[in-house]
């Protein structure tokens, strides 16, 4: 998830479509908490790592 957020940012940015940058960094920012749940020990969607 937070793959696909860059990847949608940097195309946002250089094809200045705005839809593409917001969705970008709302996926960068979800990727990043559930990495970090995932990274803590704690169950996310009941597994115990998130990747």
């Amino acid at each position: 998830m937070f793959i696909l957020g860059v990847i949608l940012l940097l195309l946002g940015f250089f094809l200045h479509v705005m839809i593409l940058t917001i969705i970008g960094v709302i996926l960068i920012v979800i990727g990043a908490a559930l990495f970090l749940l995932g990274s803590l020990g704690r169950p996310v969607a009941g597994r115990r790592h998130y990747w």
